[in-house]
């Protein structure tokens, strides 16, 4: 049955560029994507910028730039970087848009209608030097839990745990690198705690992995605590109505952006906004985020939408970390490669291919590993896959002119093959790319091995047996086609000239029918091996 879908991912912020780590998540939300609407689902898929926060205005200052010049600078080359690994969503916008501010205050206003805001006096961390508050993120120091040091925030990267950010042991500010003193403000707090049993119930649908299910129960046993929803002056954000020098903390305006740019692309594509986001919407709304931002997104979110009578997410799929040798991408160590520089040795399909075949549907790390990189491109895609249209289509183009056969040497044989799919389209649904890249690879040397078999060179040197020949190898090219069909919505560049190559469209819905007495085109270079040397040159400045 065809589904409406509404697809996700977690907003990269405006301070940077995209880089290999965001790109995961974008990758294995549009794989999904791209699966979906072949197999006839309507899906819409959105995104948008992070623009608010401390962050920014440090960032602006740098440049010597208006917070408003660097998120529109910002967001054009995170539209352009995601565009050129092929990630094209049906709206990609900012949290800093006319959109966002209205639902920004519609959520305020109703929360405080419910009196579900409460206002606590509260000792912050301020910085006596650069006279200003700090937010969680610009103070670090050891976790009060594991001990890790350089831990930043409300939480601790190492263990997971989660805390008030003045439990942090022997704090720093960001801005002085000096101890922070604590100071005393007024706050405003989303009451949480009443949501427990609705969360309780929400989580228990099937929303979660079960090891994130674990996590997340983690912190009910713990205790719900109220959410900070505000920030003190200086700010970059929107101003809370009625309250002097006061600001929307980011991650509030940053979840409801989720709202904002549906309603931003339901405008422009003239959709129905509450057939997406009433309480009682069929559609399905799926989130794809990393393992850092479960908390905000299994607590605060949800209990911010049922508030709003709003819907609440069918299913969130979490990642973990990008590693590259084992050790985790950072920015502030420099240990990072950007979308755009990956592009100047190596191709996106690459990544892309790389990615689905680590990334299951859980939440182990994923390492990048030069060797491994390198041997699964050269030795998979190219030797298996790319190999396999190469020495079946040169037989084809040198003595039949192009023309596949008007029968299939066995047409049984190629129903049996077609059959070794519906494995896969399991994986697909269940997110197990890495399950869909090892079964492929195994069907491929099965393809290749069936060719082998039939040794068609063998036999062009008499007339006679040409019939056979382009039997076996039209037999052979539509092997190929249906392994390229299962792996467009991993590949989008490559089966682009695969359909030029072929002459025809890589639908799931043409694969009942095999190519006969069909035309196929001069195999030009499909995809070439990768190197070493050009993995280790990501690495120099």
């Amino acid at each position: 049955m065809k589904k409406k879908i509404l697809i996700t991912c977690a907003f990269p912020y405006a301070n940077g560029s995209i880089h290999i780590g965001h790109l995961l998540e974008h990758i294995q939300a549009d794989i999904l994507v791209r699966y979906k609407r072949m197999t006839n689902h309507e899906v819409w898929f959105i995104c948008a910028d992070d623009a608010h926060g401390t962050a920014i205005t440090i960032k602006a200052n740098e440049n010597n730039i208006s917070e408003e010049h660097l998120i529109c600078k910002i967001l054009k080359e995170h539209k352009r970087d995601l565009y050129n690994f092929d990630i094209i969503y049906n709206k990609y916008y900012s949290t800093h848009s006319k959109e966002n501010l209205f639902f920004v205050k519609k959520a305020f206003f109703c929360l405080k209608k419910k009196k579900l805001i409460n206002k606590k006096n509260i000792k912050q961390f301020y910085d006596n030097t650069k006279n200003i508050f700090l937010s969680d993120r610009y103070v670090y120091g050891s976790c009060p839990f594991c001990k890790s040091f350089k831990e930043y925030g409300d939480n601790c990267s190492s263990c997971g745990a989660f805390y008030s950010v003045t439990d942090l042991l022997n704090p720093i500010s960001s801005f002085s690198k000096k101890t922070p003193i604590l100071k005393k403000t007024v706050h405003l707090f989303f009451n949480i705690s009443s949501f427990k049993n609705i969360l309780k119930k929400w989580i228990f649908s099937d929303v979660f992995n079960n090891k994130i299910l674990k996590k997340v129960l983690e912190w009910f046993n713990i205790g719900l605590k109220d959410w900070n929803i505000s920030r003190d002056h200086p700010y970059f954000g929107f101003e809370i109505p009625g309250f002097k020098k006061k600001y929307f903390y980011v991650w509030l305006d940053a979840t409801i952006g989720y709202i904002s740019t549906f309603k931003k692309l339901s405008k422009d594509c003239n959709l129905n906004f509450e057939e997406f986001w009433n309480k009682k919407s069929n559609t399905k709304l799926y989130h794809f985020i990393g393992k850092d931002i479960v908390h905000f997104h299994s607590i605060f979110w949800p209990s911010l939408l049922h508030a709003m009578s709003f819907r609440k997410p069918t299913k969130i799929y979490v990642h973990g970390y990008v590693k590259i040798n084992n050790k985790k991408l950072s920015k502030s160590k420099n240990y990072i490669i950007s979308a755009k520089k990956w592009l100047k040795y190596f191709d996106s399909d690459s990544l892309r291919y790389y990615y689905a075949s680590k990334i299951s549907n859980g939440i182990e790390d994923i390492n990048i590993n030069a060797e491994d990189f390198v041997y699964k491109i050269n030795s998979g895609l190219v030797n298996k896959i790319i190999n396999l249209a190469l020495r079946n289509s040169k037989l084809i183009n040198k003595y039949f002119d192009g023309m596949l056969s008007k029968n299939l040497e066995n047409m049984s044989e190629y129903n049996n093959f077609l059959l070794k799919f519906k494995k896969i389209d399991v994986f697909f649904k269940h997110l197990k790319y890495k399950n869909i890249i090892i079964e492929i690879l195994k069907i491929s040397n099965f393809a290749n091995s069936y060719i082998n078999k039939k040794s068609p060179w063998s036999f062009v040197k008499k007339d006679s047996n040409l019939l056979y020949v382009q039997n076996v190898c039209s037999i052979g090219i539509n092997f190929f086609r249906i392994i390229m069909t299962y792996m467009k919505p991993i590949l989008p560049k490559l089966s682009k000239k695969v359909e030029l190559f072929l002459n025809s469209k890589l639908s799931f819905k043409n694969l009942k029918f095999p190519l006969l007495n069909h035309r196929i085109y001069n195999m030009k270079i499909l995809y070439k091996r990768v190197s070493i040397k050009n993995f280790n040159k990501l690495f120099k400045k």
